[in-house]
């Protein structure tokens, strides 16, 4: 109860300060597994999209995180736990460690949606997007069955910058994009430049 409370109490708040708006325009809010890859600029990014789909979709759809961020005790991990249900995984690992990847891997194949920043960390410079991890081409490599939807998320980082206490009034709109598919022939590289120009194509004029 105390879960579906705290996921009710973020969904509206998110709502009421970005005002969020969820723009699809090369797809719509369908019951399918789904790999939504985001540009990535704050911690509040896998909120922002979560809260953006509709009940129904949210219940299937995971967010994937650092370990290393949201496994602090407390609420980060009673959040990230509790109410979003993320994969975690671990971004300390040594060559020598299994597969990072594996909770993701567990995790479609158990039929869930999942929210994915394939540069792999915050962008908090001048760029609009960092280059692609080689992940996002490995799992649509192993999972063809899985939608990978691109979903530009502008404004979020001006609403809430680096060192302010309260919000900017500043509207966020979410732009979902049509589905990707990893052509047979594509190279790691050609794919993952594929990918990230059609998320560039979803980004405001501005951006």
């Amino acid at each position: 109860m105390l879960a579906a409370l705290t996921a009710f109490g973020i969904t509206s708040v998110a709502r009421l300060i970005t005002g969020a708006r969820a723009l699809w325009l090369g797809c719509t809010p369908q019951p399918v597994q789904r790999l939504y890859y985001a540009n990535h600029s704050s911690h509040g990014d896998f909120v922002l999209i979560w809260a953006s789909l509709p009940q129904e979709l949210r219940r299937h759809t995971r967010p994937v995180a650092g370990a290393d961020y949201w496994q602090k005790p407390g609420i980060r991990q009673f959040l990230i736990n509790r109410v979003f249900n993320g994969v975690l995984i671990d971004r300390q690992h040594s060559e020598a460690q299994s597969d990072p990847l594996q909770p993701i891997h567990a995790a479609l194949e158990q039929g869930d949606s999942l929210i994915f920043f394939p540069e792999g960390t915050r962008n908090l410079g001048d760029e609009p997007l960092l280059a692609f991890k080689s992940g996002l081409f490995h799992l649509a490599s192993a999972h063809p069955e899985v939608e990978l939807i691109p979903v530009w998320i502008a404004n979020l980082n001006r609403v809430m910058p680096k060192g302010r206490a309260l919000p900017l009034p500043l509207l966020c709109t979410l732009s979902f994009g049509e589905p990707l598919q990893r052509l047979p022939d594509d190279s790691k590289h050609a794919f993952l430049e594929r990918a990230r120009l059609a998320l560039l194509a979803l980004a405001p004029k501005e951006s």
